[in-house]
């Protein structure tokens, strides 16, 4: 299954999602609107006095749960971090000298560019001893993942890498947009037994107060303890719920970190931990149920018809078919007198610092890769065993300097500048004169400055740079948030001859940024059609064979190429684009908006167009990562042999 097929599979799970709550909603009206029958006398009643009790209940019912999930879901809209610090989650510097919380750093960030995607919000939940985790957030823009003290402290760096894989499949496959929607709709559920104790105090007070007054009784307390039992139904049935979406999905996240890490000890290892330590992966935050179907572990014991996670041992045994489960009781005894220590472990293993220490030379800036676009299509959203070393192999190449630089909130804004700064000299000053007319001498001199060091980067070094900055970015005032978006777009149209990767890379920035600032739970994928968005693909294609082709000819071939791919049938024609790179901003609403199977066909297209002679450069495979990222298709770096 690949990364659009997961996105369709993910939406028929969301519309499953959608009917079971409906029949939920449905059954609970049933209860209240029976309890409001009783309640009133409603069988003494002439049927259309009757028929108007059922409505009034029913919509009253119907509204108090659609209000109360609306409101928690706009609570959420915070993103992935505001459900992390709602369970106490502290935020992980970017720069944290702490071995334990760097440790998780340089693990999280070497799974991000692996992964594709910027590096996510890091939170660790300091009072919780079990070893849990969880990924939260509507897109990857405003993703959070969260560890407990128990996981940092338990786990060496070989299990830390396996339960950061299993969160980061949930985070790449939309799982988490999933998994926060359903915490908004199992909320408006839960609120109408909260209303309902709520009735109960209040009838029994205020009847124990004007019993003798009241001739006909108090009937707060019978329709408080129905919307009471209404409202634990619509709970059990909730946790129904979550156990149907949750189960298959874990077992797919942990054959997905084990692709993804390339050996199955780590992940088995955290589970044994989970299974062999009294804490286990429990959590006593008492809001853990809410995300008890995000969590790496079963958060609290419930039982098998509700438990949203496989048993362990059926989940150790899916890793490694010799476990035998009494092996638990073994290491239970054994660690009861001296529990694990990751750290220790580390140094035992020869685990300490980094997965790569960058030795070896990266291939030339204008190498060409053969490429086939099926296989392109294949690694979307699904790392090959191999991206995680070559991953951590790109980032220990990277400058420690530059790193320090993106880790820092003071420094990261003219860093991510300085990567957008012409190679032209005379375009590098208008463009610096620009940003001090608009922003002022300090910004514009520290972005010349970023410039001249990044300027010697190699191109496969750019992006994985800009994906590490990300959380030291968002982490800016919303104000200098959107000023950084501006300069930007004053250095994109500071001459018109910006190229297309800085163009994108200038684009993919600011989305991201955009997004952070304002989490929506809509997914990149929408309902759009190749067909209906024909006008935006004949654009993106026509901007690519241009940059990658100056003589017309070859550049119509590649635009070609393309439409061959995406669009067979169409009567689009190549038409070199009036204005440039600058031509997409109209094209990436409409290209965003595509269905999975008609993104996926569009990808292709942008392959063939790209690599219509069979071969790619260094920097136009890096400009296919971009677009993906923009068209929220994440795609890990290719190889390219040095």
């Amino acid at each position: 299954m690949n990364f659009f097929e997961r996105q369709r599979q993910v939406r028929r799970v969301s519309a499953r999602l959608v009917g079971l709550f409906v029949v939920a909603v449905a059954g609970i009206v049933a209860v209240v609107a029976l309890a409001a029958v009783v309640v009133f006398d409603g069988a003494s009643m002439p049927p259309a006095q009757l028929a108007g009790l059922l409505t009034v209940t029913s919509l009253l019912t119907v509204a108090v749960i659609g209000l109360a999930a609306l409101f928690r879901t706009v609570t959420l809209r915070g993103g992935g971090g505001r459900v992390a610090r709602e369970l106490g989650g502290v935020l992980v510097p970017p720069d944290t000298t702490d071995p334990q919380l760097r440790r998780l750093r340089n693990v999280v960030e070497e799974i991000a560019i692996a992964s594709g995607v910027p590096v996510p919000e890091i939170y660790l939940l300091p009072h919780e001893e079990g070893i849990n985790a969880f990924a939260a957030g509507w897109s990857t823009s405003d993703a959070a993942i969260a560890v407990t003290r128990g996981t940092l402290e338990r786990l060496n760096r070989d299990e830390l890498q396996g339960v950061i894989a299993h969160e980061f499949s949930h985070v790449v496959n939309g799982d988490m947009r999933l998994n926060i929607r359903l915490m908004g709709l199992l909320f408006g559920i839960l609120f109408l037994a909260v209303i309902g104790r709520g009735l109960l105090r209040t009838g029994f007070v205020s009847g124990g107060r004007s019993r003798g007054d009241n001739k006909g009784g108090n009937p707060l307390p019978l329709i408080g303890l129905a919307m009471v039992a209404a409202g634990y139904i619509g709970v059990l049935v909730g946790r129904l719920i979550k156990a149907s979406v949750s189960r298959q999905r874990e077992y797919l996240a942990d054959a997905s970190a084990v692709q993804f890490t390339r050996q199955t000890a780590g992940l088995a290892g955290a589970l044994k931990k989970i299974g062999g330590l009294p804490a286990g992966s429990k959590l006593a935050n008492p809001k853990s149920e809410e995300v008890g179907h995000m969590l790496f572990g079963s958060g609290a014991g419930l039982s098998a018809l509700f438990a949203t996670h496989p048993p362990l041992p059926e989940r150790i045994k899916a890793l490694d078919p010799s476990f035998d489960p009494a092996e638990l009781a073994a290491l239970t005894r054994r660690w009861a007198a001296a529990p694990p220590s990751g750290l220790a472990e580390d140094r035992a293993m020869g685990l300490t610092g980094s997965n790569s220490t960058g030795n070896g030379a990266l291939p030339d800036a204008d190498a060409r890769v053969r490429v086939d676009p099926a296989e392109v299509l294949d690694r979307i959203g699904a790392a090959p065993p191999a991206s995680y070393p070559h991953a951590a192999d790109l980032l220990a190449r990277i400058p420690s300097e530059l790193l320090d630089q993106a880790h820092r909130p003071d420094t990261v804004v003219p860093l991510i500048l300085g990567l957008l700064l012409s190679a032209d000299q005379q375009v590098r000053a208008r463009q610096h004169a620009e940003i001090f007319e608009r922003h002022g001498k300090a910004l514009a001199d520290a972005t010349w400055q970023a410039g001249h060091a990044t300027a010697g980067l190699h191109p496969l070094l750019r992006l994985p740079l800009a994906e590490v900055a990300f959380p030291a970015l968002t982490h800016r005032p919303p104000a200098e948030r959107d000023a950084v978006a501006d300069a930007m777009a004053t250095l994109v149209r500071a001459d018109g001859r910006i190229s297309v990767f800085e163009y994108c890379l200038s684009r993919l920035v600011g989305d991201e940024l955009r997004e952070s600032l304002t989490p929506s739970s809509r997914s990149g994928n929408g309902r759009g059609t190749l067909r209906g968005a024909r006008r935006a693909v004949g654009t993106l294609f026509s901007v690519l064979a241009q940059a990658g082709h100056p003589d017309p000819a070859a550049a119509q071939r590649a635009f070609a190429a393309g439409t061959a791919q995406t669009l067979p049938q169409s009567d689009i024609r190549f038409s070199a684009p009036a204005n440039g790179v600058l031509e997409l901003e109209s094209a990436w609403p409409e290209l965003d908006g595509l269905r999975p199977a008609e993104k996926a066909r569009l990808v292709a297209g942008a392959v063939a167009v790209i690599s219509h002679d069979g071969v790619m450069t260094v920097p136009e495979i890096e400009l296919l990562r971009t677009i993906c990222l923009i068209l929220h298709s994440p795609l890990p770096p290719l190889p390219v042999p040095a």
